[in-house]
């Protein structure tokens, strides 16, 4: 096994960390769709975090360890919404002023979320700049701390912390499934499955529409794409990092990608029958789950399946067009 950026004992020292500011989430199981995939489904239900999401996880323990001249200059973040709110929460609770560049068509719920918790929002066209250029700029000239959406260990071992405690409730498991954006959370809760279940496979799933994430995993090496269009708006990134291809490489068995329609068809399944509100992009992995028999899904038949079910901020105003 290669040395990796983060290890198991990372998530553990995040665990600790987090443990009187974060909610141990809980995990819940569905009979209908565990008659639906043939196998014991656990859902691990970050839509129940604060700010509606894993992201506090790992933005909490990032900036929980900045030191005294770090905190007073502020700190700055990139995100098209829930890591953008997790930042902003951590920051007003440890008393860091928080700058965030947010898209302009970044859903409605988020933006204002993100304001709420205190932070200075710098909104900019995703048609005409790059968040990280223009990140990196601002922080420059400003002299902030960058805290990075995924590509930062202690931002991906406070993102393992939610697969170890589903992995503490549950026990073992044959599959852990979770969605993938930049592969925050897919990588840190590939390290905790790999020391406390050491036979389960992990699998990570992408939007059709934002593949890039598959491509570099079957390639072995990064690659890049155009800002996806897809309601996935928590996977909308345009590459992996270094760090978390890096990780995955080492950790997960299979990546995967699901079509918007299958998000709604799951979206809506998971409202009725669970009562979770769970978002488009938390809905990838369980779409995986219930689309099984079309190629490309995943066969749960008699198997110990655990989801992360990564948030629940929904832009209501589109629900509607979506559930025709």
């Amino acid at each position: 096994m290669p040395d990796l950026p983060v290890t198991f004992e990372d998530v553990q020292s995040a665990a600790t960390r987090i443990a009187r500011v974060a909610h141990r989430t809980p995990v819940m199981t569905s009979r209908t769709i565990n008659e639906m995939t043939g196998g014991e489904v656990f859902f691990k239900c970050e839509c129940f975090q604060r700010i509606g999401a894993f992201k506090f996880r790992g933005a909490y323990n990032a900036l929980s360890r900045l030191d005294d001249e770090e905190r007073r200059r502020g700190v700055l973040t990139y995100s098209s919404g829930n890591h953008a709110q997790a930042v902003a929460l951590a920051s007003r609770m440890l008393g860091i002023h928080a700058t965030i560049v947010m898209p302009r068509d970044a859903p409605p719920v988020k933006l204002a979320a993100t304001r709420g918790y205190g932070a200075e929002v710098i909104a900019f066209d995703p048609s005409e700049d790059s968040r990280e250029r223009l990140a990196q700029s601002l922080a420059a000239e400003r002299g902030l701390r960058v805290i990075p959406p995924f590509e930062q260990p202690h931002v991906i071992a406070g993102q393992g912390t939610a697969a170890m405690e589903l992995f503490d409730e549950v026990g073992e498991l044959d599959l852990l499934c979770a969605p993938c954006g930049g592969g925050g959370l897919l990588s840190g809760s590939s390290i905790s499955a790999g020391a406390m279940s050491p036979g389960c496979e992990v699998i990570g799933v992408e939007p059709e529409a934002g593949d890039d994430g598959l491509r570099a995993f079957e390639s072995g090496k990064l690659v890049k794409i155009e800002v996806p269009d897809t309601i996935a708006d928590g996977a909308r990134t345009n590459s992996l990092g270094e760090m978390t291809l890096q990780i995955i490489l080492a950790n997960v068995t299979r990546m995967m990608t699901m079509p918007d329609a299958a998000l709604v068809r799951t979206m809506r399944l998971v409202w009725e029958r669970m009562k979770i509100i769970a978002e488009p992009t938390a809905c990838l992995p369980i779409a995986a789950l219930l689309e099984a028999g079309r190629e490309g899904t995943i066969d749960a038949t008699g198997k110990r399946v655990g989801v992360i079910v990564s948030g629940g901020n929904v832009d209501l105003t589109k629900v509607g067009g979506w559930f025709k």
